[in-house]
């Protein structure tokens, strides 16, 4: 890419429960995409959390302001030639649909991508140690078992992350984002 050429920008979303591997996933593509000189950010759901929805809490209400915020800084970094790459669990369908619908009125591309890794996976990796707490009853509301997620119903790519690496499944995200166009 020339230094004069406009980037073409996207929201790349990757939805899943906890300890899914979307963090990870986004990292790894988010290295490639850098190496090849694309202008790309990851919104890190843990990470906005403690600074632009610091003070949120999990309740319903609280997780659909946190993913609308998330989704207009994606949207207006995409819609200035950035490749956001957005790892957040976005337990809500209707949220992640809201999410969806800015990005189209701005003609912004969005993908979504669900890293549907099962829960019991999930609860083997258990990174954050989220599942050992609630298991332990010191942890209530959370996504997958006692929270609802609601996985999405026509994501552009679905990831079975128990049965690949995740550069495999980066690649995979990669390839979507070839097929239309926007590497």
């Amino acid at each position: 890419m020339t230094p004069t050429a406009k980037a073409q920008g996207a929201t790349i979303w990757l939805t899943g429960l906890p300890s899914a591997g979307k963090t990870t996933i986004a990292r790894i593509l988010a290295g490639r995409l850098r190496s090849e000189h694309h202008r790309v950010e990851v919104l890190d759901g843990d990470e906005i959390r403690r600074f632009l929805s610091a003070g949120l809490g999990f309740s319903r209400e609280d997780r659909n302001t946190n993913v609308q915020r998330i989704g207009l800084v994606a949207e207006v970094l995409a819609r200035n030639g950035v490749l956001a790459v957005v790892p957040v669990i976005a337990p809500y369908a209707d949220s992640r649909e809201a999410v969806r619908k800015r990005h189209e009125a701005s003609g912004t591309p969005y993908i979504e991508v669900h890293v549907a890794t099962p829960v019991e996976v999930c609860a083997e990796r258990d990174v954050k140690g989220l599942y050992a707490r609630q298991a332990a009853g010191q942890l209530t509301g959370l996504t997958g078992v006692d929270d609802p997620y609601e996985p999405p119903l026509d994501p552009a790519i679905a990831l079975k992350t128990q049965g690949e690496t995740p550069e495999e499944s980066a690649d995979a995200v990669y390839a979507v984002l070839a097929e239309r166009g926007l590497v």
